[in-house]
């Protein structure tokens, strides 16, 4: 036998292992699901206070805020989650970049326009 090679264990041995290696695994598993659903509730957040920011500075509904955002985000490429973020540091420190609040502009004026009637 060399040095290397661990002598083989008993079956009670390898089956505990197994489970310590399955145990294991799992909370790295759960742990990266805690990290995701913490980032998620985060970003959601700051979604809907952006979505606050917009109701209020646009005297929307919570709807039509939402779908300002959205707006936003696909006008002008930017993740929604990043636009929410720029949106609540624009309601702290009244900075916003120029395409961004050129592109809320136009979804509060589309907000506002009256809808046809059919």
């Amino acid at each position: 036998m060399t040095a290397d090679i661990p002598a083989s264990a008993s079956p009670a041995e390898d089956a505990a292992r197994g489970n310590a290696e399955h145990a294991l695994e799992r909370v790295r598993e759960l742990q990266q699901e805690n990290t995701q659903l913490h980032e998620a509730v985060r970003s959601h957040a700051v979604v809907d206070q952006a979505i606050g920011v917009v109701i209020a500075t646009g005297r929307l509904r919570p709807e039509q805020g939402w779908n300002a955002l959205v707006g936003v985000s696909q006008h002008t490429n930017i993740k929604l989650r990043h636009v929410a973020e720029l949106v609540v540091e624009w309601a702290r420190t009244g900075h916003l970049a120029s395409d961004v609040r050129a592109e809320l502009e136009q979804q509060l004026d589309r907000a506002h326009a009256p809808r046809p009637r059919g």
